[in-house]
């Protein structure tokens, strides 16, 4: 990720859920908050909800991957946080690229 970092810290996830705006769809719940640097954090949220381990790093790696290959059409300056609602086993990238991108799109996020 060249203009990127991962959100690891509880505390940061919290000023995101707390003073971000946010949209949704049947998939995803994205949120947004200006961090006022020049770098961009992307944190993902899976709950135990969705499965196993393994199905919740697997979504994981799917939204970071959507992220990282469009990360150069996004704005810089931002926290992001991704909740996924619905996972499967048999989950692709092509299902999972479209309901990212459309979020962002409605953040109006993308350059």
């Amino acid at each position: 990720m060249n203009f990127s970092e991962s959100l690891k810290k509880n505390n940061d996830f919290r000023r995101v859920y707390r003073k971000g705006r946010s949209k949704a769809n049947s998939n995803l719940v994205l949120y947004v908050y200006k961090n006022g640097t020049q770098t961009n954090r992307l944190g993902v949220s899976v709950s135990k909800k969705v499965g196993n381990s393994v199905v919740r790093h697997h979504m994981t790696r799917l939204i970071r991957e959507v992220y990282r290959l469009h990360e150069d059409e996004f704005d810089i300056g931002l926290d992001l946080v991704v909740v996924v609602r619905t996972g499967d086993k048999r989950a692709r990238f092509s299902d999972v690229e479209p309901y990212f991108l459309e979020l962002a799109n409605l953040q109006r996020i993308l350059k």
